[in-house]
């Protein structure tokens, strides 16, 4: 099929071409939305490209910290100064795809897709991140644990652009992790799971537990928070987060794997990710 392209300097001359097509769609890297009209599954009459607009692709360190969602997953991976406010954001970054695909994805991309298993969303959920979502009406923020509302959908509205992602800064006794599963080294995951604890000593003070491809969006996982929250990160303990993970997930059975086997998943990424935060061994 053939689309026109437009590639605007300025979130204003992105609405009005948006505004001008109703058939319109906005895109970032494009790793995705190329794929899907290759296939069939998007027919846009254009692409209206953010690649170029500079504002949505600076750094704010903060605090707070302000991701411009047009920020490659590659600079994510590799800019110093976010390597120390949020070094689980790099670290997912880094089990993104191939080098080729991170140096074209997008922040925003990959969190606007709304897939399942959106490697980003976990770090960035555990962390209580939230969205910034500008139209040509003005600017919105919300959590994102409520962006997502189901399988590749979001709450954007027509001619909305996610434009940043919000992370306050982390209490000083927190550290976080990212781990994945996928068949080989750069598949899309199995299963994914973040895990930030709050500790002092070997209690936890407070917990965050966010999963990917186990749902139909990613997801926070309360109950295995609550079961690790004010309790001693012991081996009973972990034990009974281990179980609740398990049973808290909401996996499918596909080509790829069974819902048993990413269950099983669930649970053995997050005592992994406990763990390696208790013996200080990151990734």
């Amino acid at each position: 099929m053939t689309f026109d392209y437009h590639r605007p300097k300025t979130l204003q001359e992105a609405w009005r071409l948006s505004d001008a097509d109703a058939e319109a769609r906005f895109v970032a890297g494009g790793t995705d939305v190329m794929v899907r009209i290759r296939e069939g599954k998007l027919a846009p009459s254009s692409l209206v490209s953010l690649s170029g607009i500079a504002e949505l692709a600076q750094v704010e360190l903060g605090p707070p910290l302000v991701l411009g969602a047009g920020l490659r997953v590659a600079e994510l991976e590799s800019h110093a100064g976010l390597a120390r406010a949020l070094p689980v954001l790099g670290q997912a970054a880094a089990l993104l795809g191939s080098v080729q695909i991170r140096n074209v994805a997008t922040l925003g991309g990959n969190l606007c897709n709304a897939s399942p298993c959106a490697d980003l969303a976990p770090p960035l959920l555990v962390h209580e991140a939230r969205v910034r979502i500008a139209s040509a009406m003005g600017t919105r923020e919300l959590p994102l644990a409520s962006f997502f509302v189901g399988p590749r959908a979001s709450v954007l509205g027509p001619g909305e652009i996610l434009s940043a992602v919000v992370v306050d800064a982390p209490a000083p006794n927190a550290r976080a992790v990212f781990l994945k599963k996928g068949r080989v080294r750069m598949d899309i995951a199995l299963a994914s799971v973040a895990v930030l604890l709050e500790t002092e000593g070997r209690q936890c003070v407070r917990a965050r537990v966010a999963a990917g491809s186990l749902g139909p969006c990613p997801l926070r996982l309360g109950e295995t928070e609550s079961i690790l929250s004010g309790h001693p990160l012991d081996d009973a303990t972990i034990r009974r987060a281990r179980e609740a993970a398990e049973n808290e997930v909401r996996p499918i059975s596909d080509v790829r794997a069974g819902a048993d086997y990413r269950r099983h998943l669930a649970g053995a990424l997050l005592e992994r990710g406990i763990r390696r935060l208790m013996n200080g061994a990151m990734p």
